[in-house]
């Protein structure tokens, strides 16, 4: 019969994830202080700032428990940090765990999450330096603070775009919304873990070392993911940049899983790229005369796509769509809502 959490109690469980992080995480040299007392300690480099973030996700509510194995787990929930700090254009330090769960939950499965937050965070020397464990009557939860750094200076905010500004989007944004959709309307289950959409929407990819050659690069004005939908983060770039925007329909990237994805659901494509999503590309705004050197700084790094799909304007919060006959069409600026979605 499988261990449980109830079988070798809080710090039982502490132990082991401490005994699992001592073999399989990175030991950072600026820690002065991990896992094992009230606090942990670290020295910050000189030079740079100290980013930090949070996220917590819900069973039910982020993910689909019977969809997704703890170790993709483990590796979704860190992504969704790892991202924020890259599209500032900064590095992972320091991860701490915050975990809510059943009584009944395998041992096996928490060391297994843990795996996956550790294989995300190693790339970057990158570790877990503390948390908490708790007990939840409901649905499991995983918060997660992470902090990183960026060095003085080279911030970048979703407050700066400027008018006359391209805008620019990594990948394909609304890959992982096809691929929950898939699973929420697809009745063949057992045929779609390993389907591409439904691997973008269970373990996303982060885009921080593009984020950090972007801002690097220096010819970046604002930046932001789009882990709110392609419009919904657009709409926050808008909102505190005091712009607007224009988007050309045809130039939105949609790759030929999506559109097929969204032929099979009997939706429009568009409408998976730009309304919620669950993806973690970067929306990037810069000059137009400095798009090529954004590419260039991408495309020295990964494979990844960068295209430009739209202009900054100045009718402040306001985004439409161009369509192919030329039409403008005013969008709202909507994206995931915790509370009315």
């Amino acid at each position: 019969m499988a261990e449980i959490l109830a079988d070798i109690g809080e710090f039982g469980l502490i132990d082991r994830i401490h005994e699992l992080l001592r073999k399989e995480s990175v030991q950072t040299p600026a820690l002065t202080l991990g896992i094992g007392d009230d606090t942990a300690s670290f020295l910050p480099h000189a030079g740079y700032e100290i980013l930090v973030t949070c996220d917590c996700i819900l069973e039910g509510r982020h993910y689909l428990p019977q969809h997704i194995t703890p170790l993709e787990l483990g590796r979704r929930a860190m992504v969704l940090n790892i991202s924020d700090i890259g599209a500032m254009g900064g590095t992972p330090l320091y991860a701490l765990v915050s975990l809510g769960l059943r009584a009944d939950t395998p041992v096996s499965d928490v060391e297994a999450m843990y795996r996956g937050f550790a294989a995300e965070l190693n790339p970057f020397g990158a570790s877990i330096i503390g948390g908490n464990l708790t007990k939840s009557e409901g649905n499991p939860f995983i918060d997660i603070t992470l902090i990183g750094e960026v060095e003085h200076g080279k911030t970048v905010r979703r407050s700066t775009a400027k008018v006359g500004d391209a805008i620019l989007v990594t990948g394909y944004p609304g890959q992982s919304a096809a691929g929950l959709q898939l699973l929420l309307h697809v009745k063949r289950m057992e045929d779609l873990h390993d389907h591409p959409l439904v691997r973008a929407y269970n373990t996303p990819s982060h885009r921080a070392r593009e984020g950090r050659a972007i801002a690097q690069s220096g010819y970046v004005t604002a930046m932001i993911d789009t882990s709110d939908g392609f419009l919904g983060d657009l709409g926050h770039i808008c909102k505190e940049s005091a712009v607007g925007a224009e988007l050309i329909r045809e130039k939105l990237p949609i790759s030929e899983d999506l559109r097929q994805a969204a032929q099979k659901l009997g939706q429009d494509p568009y409408d998976l790229v730009l309304k919620d999503s669950d993806d973690y590309e970067l929306i990037i705004t810069c000059s137009p005369d400095h798009v090529d050197q954004i590419c260039s700084a991408v495309s020295a790094l990964s494979d990844v796509s960068v295209t430009e799909v739209g202009r900054i304007t100045d009718v402040a919060r306001q985004i439409k769509l161009i369509l192919p006959n030329g039409t403008r069409s005013e969008i709202i600026p909507a994206g995931w809502d915790h509370f009315t979605a």
